[in-house]
């Protein structure tokens, strides 16, 4: 190897989304306006505060939502289908859909020199996993947990635990694929698609890999996820449109929205892509990441991201005055949306000095770990189309927010 720092380039992605399933249908939604926040129909809301949400509704889990795939592979996913929940379906549909998008044909990957970063949430249980173990165990009208393991854990599928890891998207990719390069998986909730990126680029960087599949995948639309996100996070609920409940920066935004979705970037050695004459859609030229919290436990949003921004900065060697335009996290909370516009205040200066700010989830709401991902093939697509997309439901600014809302002259 030379001592020149090896570059990365993004040679091809895949997208499970609420604006669909191929870069052209979610280009397509955000160029028409068209928000994927619909009613959710994964399982009733008659009893939540709310009952809209970003939902994949173009994604059954049929064979056919995983795109082009050749005979060995398509068996082997086939097959594999009963040992995945649909956080895991959507990351190993959108995975094997960049692989194709960046022109790899079935046993073209290197199979040492092609390594998997995923990131993913924590995969809740759905609850229909125990309910025949917990009836065993409560037949005298309350639920015993002295039987549980005699009486109720029997009822438990065998390999109901599988279905469910966190790490399992990369390792079915790796398995259906043969790839026995550098395999990690990334557990950091939304933070887990860029974290991702930042792995996967180190890894090519040292020479541990030419290729790797980096993709992220997430869900809030969950019956129990729902809850724990009820418990934890601000929530847009109550009678509101479902399209016009996600509104990042705007005034009379009122919380978040749930949302799914999974993504997959192919990052490859440049070399490596030109030589087989690839399609180059971008480059990762530097990342940052940050944590910092308060002696008592509260966590300091907008120093974490102004941290972040200014060492991604720093590590490509760029300054503020290059950025072409700003991905914002754009949750659409109360204190998170201010804090990120304190970050990007300090970053890059008041807002007639800022970048053009984009925010995808106004269209797809929170897609938990998937959302980065996403997001990221978003702003590629805008690169690569010379347009930036409008962030819905930005009608009032917020004194509170003030960051430069991309309009229609930017591009």
């Amino acid at each position: 190897m030379s001592d020149q720092k090896r570059r990365v380039a993004i040679t091809g992605f895949g997208v499970i989304s609420p604006l669909g399933n191929t870069p052209e249908d979610l280009w397509q939604a955000l160029q028409d306006r068209r928000s994927g926040v619909t009613p959710i129909q994964q399982f009733p809301t008659e009893t939540l505060p709310f009952s809209f949400g970003g939902e994949c509704q173009a994604f059954s889990g049929d064979i056919g939502d995983f795109g082009e795939l050749g005979p060995s592979v398509k068996k082997q996913i086939r097959k594999g289908l009963k040992v995945m929940c649909r956080e895991i379906q959507t990351g190993v549909a959108a995975t094997q859909r960049s692989i194709v998008h960046a022109g790899f044909g079935e046993g073209s990957l290197d199979p040492l020199r092609t390594g998997i970063v995923f990131g993913s949430d924590y995969i809740t249980t759905l609850p229909d996993e125990f309910t025949e173990g917990v009836r065993a165990c409560a037949d005298s009208g309350s639920f015993e947990i002295d039987r549980w393991a005699e009486d109720g854990l029997p009822k438990v599928t065998p390999l109901w635990l599988l279905k469910y890891l966190p790490n399992m998207p990369a390792c079915h990719v790796a398995i259906y694929n043969d790839l026995r390069g550098p395999n990690n998986s990334i557990t950091v909730r939304e933070a887990s698609a860029n974290l991702a990126i930042a792995e996967a680029y180190s890894t090519i960087v040292r020479n541990h890999a030419d290729v790797i599949l980096c993709g992220a995948t997430g869900s809030r639309i969950h019956p129990l996820r729902t809850i724990h996100t009820l418990l934890q996070e601000q929530l847009a609920t109550g009678d509101i449109e479902p399209e016009s409940a996600s509104r990042p920066f705007d005034k009379d935004r009122q919380g978040m929205v749930v949302g799914e979705g999974a993504a997959t970037l192919v990052l490859e050695d440049l070399d490596s892509a030109v030589k087989r004459d690839a399609t180059i859609y971008g480059e990762v030229v530097g990342y940052g990441s940050s944590s910092v919290m308060s002696r008592t436990g509260i966590a300091d949003r907008a120093t974490s991201l102004a941290n972040s921004i200014q060492m991604a900065l720093r590590t490509a060697n760029k300054r503020p005055t290059d950025i072409g335009h700003y991905h914002a996290h754009g949750i659409g909370t109360i204190q998170c949306d201010q804090a990120e516009a304190d970050a990007v205040q300090r970053v890059f200066g008041p807002k007639d000095q800022q970048p053009p700010v984009v925010a995808a989830k106004s269209y797809t709401g929170n897609m938990g770990a998937g959302s980065g991902m996403v997001e990221i093939i978003c702003s590629l697509l805008a690169c690569g189309n010379s347009q930036l997309f409008d962030t819905l439901n930005f009608d009032t600014p917020d004194p509170a927010c003030p960051v430069r809302i991309a309009a229609a002259s930017d591009a």
